[in-house]
């Protein structure tokens, strides 16, 4: 009886997962979900002579789904404080092609002098027989 038990309950299982075996968890198209937008109310336009928008184009008045995502994340444009815009105003604006600029071979750079040079051309050690020389 008890074998009778446990080859129906086998029997039962077996049937039931079958239907579970179409394809897999990982193996079927899922939607984008950060794709998904919701769709405004329709408006009367103010201007009547427009033209119908193009069918797929995005909707003029609505930014994207990832615009909306960050404007939501981060605000827009934060007000400067009076500090930052004095700071701003006496450092100057920076000329438009500056990070283009910076990192060319034939920028000028500041010496530091010998002893950053001598720092950046030591050998490498454990500091055994580093010595401290003091001038004077």
């Amino acid at each position: 009886m008890r074998k009778i038990h446990a080859f129906i309950l086998l029997a039962a299982g077996s049937v039931a997962l079958s239907a579970c075996g179409g394809g897999g968890v990982f193996n079927r198209d899922r939607p984008d979900e950060m794709a998904v937008q919701r769709q405004a109310p329709l408006i009367v336009p103010p201007d009547f002579q427009m033209a119908p928008p193009q069918p797929g184009a995005p909707r003029p008045i609505e930014g994207s789904a990832s615009q909306k995502a960050l404007e939501a994340l981060f605000g827009g444009p934060a007000p400067r404080s009076d500090l930052e815009t004095s700071a701003l105003d006496k450092a100057g604006g920076a000329a438009p092609g500056i990070r283009s600029t910076v990192g060319d071979e034939n920028t000028n750079a500041v010496a530091k002098g010998t002893v950053t040079r001598d720092l950046l051309a030591a050998p490498q050690g454990d500091g055994q027989a580093a010595r401290a020389v003091i001038p004077g």
